[in-house]
């Protein structure tokens, strides 16, 4: 394996560009409806829009994220970008966490500093850890795949190709949304490497055997039935974002990778709509976290190849055998907030599941809307796995 050196460098003209777009928007015409029943509200964007394309400071964003140790990965022939940020304390753990859409690498920022310094918050610098974040193939500094093999049980080979890589020859796993998926899969594909994984979201495909035939499958339970239709109810009303990335995502691609006031709208919603903001998006983040993280989309033009994965897992989802078990022990965090809300029992019937916290806030963007409560979590979960 083969790593380098990386520090984001944006050109001069790449900024010109976006905010000659922006400036440039034609503007669709907004409904009747009530605001957000249709998706983006059409003030917000403009409000949005507006500010990234005259006071937001990419410049200052760009160094703070050139503040984290960054490097690019020659891994099989697939080139991945990774924050490789080491621990203050005797003795850190090595965790690599994994992000998902419509996130980034830029959304552990906070996240970072509470893991891999806990003595700066507080705590105790014999709960550091070694953190990896790579960027998932197509995401941001991270090039696609270059041949068809991109979903989570393929990312999961090549992250426990650079955990090896880099040293670790055991390590735990952390993720939530695409990165969750990519957790499962280290766990049931390397279990001799990984020690354990901490979740807060549980991928929509994952399903146990539920055949009559296998008699060591438990009846479903009421919350499992009620889980399953909730499931089925958001997919039907919030879920077409998803399906359009699992099956046409080329189509969707070239209007996003064209107009970056539609990127805004695509991905805006998203945080609303799943954080724990009560609909004011600004309670949980600020515009500049926001853009920082769009601009990492725009300028890397990876918005297309971002949905490759929904389309490769749809080809592999996560089913299992009857009487299949993944070994490594599983952390779950449910947050209140989040798009779907599995109970503990649906997880058991395939993970040994050593610990359960119902967070008290937060939604899917768990490591920027509550860095202290995902960090302390994980710090409780893996201290069973140290020397």
């Amino acid at each position: 394996m083969h790593i380098d050196p990386f520090e984001i460098r944006v050109s001069d003209d790449a900024l010109d560009d976006l905010r000659r777009r922006l400036r440039a928007t034609r503007w669709a015409a907004a409904t009747p409806s009530p605001s957000w029943q249709q998706g983006t509200d059409n003030a917000w964007l403009r409000e949005l829009v507006a500010y990234w394309a005259d006071r937001y400071d990419w410049r200052g964003a760009e160094r703070a994220l050139n503040a984290q140790p960054q490097f690019i990965a020659e891994l099989s022939g697939q080139r991945v970008h990774f924050v490789h940020r080491r621990g203050v304390g005797p003795s850190p753990y090595p965790l690599v966490i994994t992000h998902g859409w419509p996130g980034s690498f830029a959304e552990f920022h906070a996240l970072l500093e509470r893991l891999c310094d806990p003595a700066a918050f507080g705590g105790d610098p014999a709960d550091a850890f070694d953190v990896v974040v790579p960027s998932l193939p197509g995401f941001g500094f991270s090039p696609p795949a270059a041949h068809p093999g991109s979903s989570a049980f393929q990312v999961a080979d090549r992250w426990a190709a650079l955990m090896r890589g880099l040293g670790y020859a055991r390590f735990g796993a952390q993720g939530g949304d695409l990165g969750a998926g990519v957790s499962i899969a280290l766990a049931a594909r390397h279990a001799d490497a990984v020690e354990g994984i901490h979740l807060n979201f549980l991928p929509s495909s994952y399903e146990p055997t539920l055949d009559k035939l296998d008699k060591a499958a438990a009846p479903l339970s009421q919350a499992e039935q009620d889980y399953l239709r909730e499931k089925t109810e958001w997919a039907a009303m919030e879920g077409g974002y998803a399906h359009v990335h699992a099956t046409k995502p080329q189509t969707l691609a070239a209007s996003l990778n064209d107009s970056p006031a539609g990127l805004a709208a695509w991905i805006g919603e998203k945080f609303r709509a799943w954080s724990d903001c009560d609909g004011v998006i600004e309670r949980r983040f600020s515009k500049d976290a926001l853009l920082t993280n769009l601009s990492i989309y725009w300028f890397t033009q990876s918005i297309g190849s971002s949905m490759q994965m929904y389309w490769e897992n749809r080809l592999q989802p996560f089913r299992f055998a009857a009487g299949q078990r993944v070994q490594p022990p599983v952390a779950f965090a449910r947050f209140p907030k989040e798009i779907n809300h599995p109970p503990r029992s649906w997880l058991e019937r395939v993970f040994d599941v050593a610990q359960w916290t119902d967070m008290p806030r937060g939604g899917h963007f768990a490591a920027m809307e509550e860095p202290d409560l995902l960090a302390a979590d994980i710090r409780r979960f893996f201290k069973r796995f140290r020397q």
